[in-house]
């Protein structure tokens, strides 16, 4: 399961790292508990918009760049996510069409059924 608080504090921990600042600085200056701001980068806590817009002012990035940078994360995930449960591929979903007989070279009537894949059409015989 992809927990949003985890790639929001993810981000925000990155956000921090990449400026060299400690989270005693940033906790300070965001006026939040050096706790309560480790446990929003650990994705513990729920961070309120009010306590994002000022650890966003402390970092001194906008809330709006925060965002797409968990978007890009989000999406990310969701990927990583859904390939992971695929291991095994999952059937094409096939529609049975129009059950046509003919008649096979060797004179035996035959049963052709026209079968809809999703890029195309396939005859199967059944003999």
């Amino acid at each position: 399961m992809i927990l949003l608080r985890r790639l929001l504090g993810d981000v925000l921990r990155r956000q921090r790292q990449r400026q060299g600042r400690t989270l005693r600085e940033v906790s300070s200056s965001a006026r939040v508990s050096l706790g309560y701001l480790s446990e929003v980068e650990r994705g513990q806590k729920e961070a309120s918009s009010e306590l994002l817009s000022s650890i966003c002012d402390a970092l001194d990035v906008r809330m709006s760049e925060l965002m797409r940078e968990v978007s890009d994360e989000l999406a990310l995930a969701e990927l990583a996510e859904s390939a992971a449960s695929e291991t095994v591929p999952a059937p094409m979903r096939r529609t049975v069409l129009n059950p046509v007989s003919v008649t096979s070279v060797t004179g035996v009537p035959e049963e052709r059924v026209t079968i809809k894949a999703p890029a195309e059409a396939v005859d199967v015989v059944a003999a």
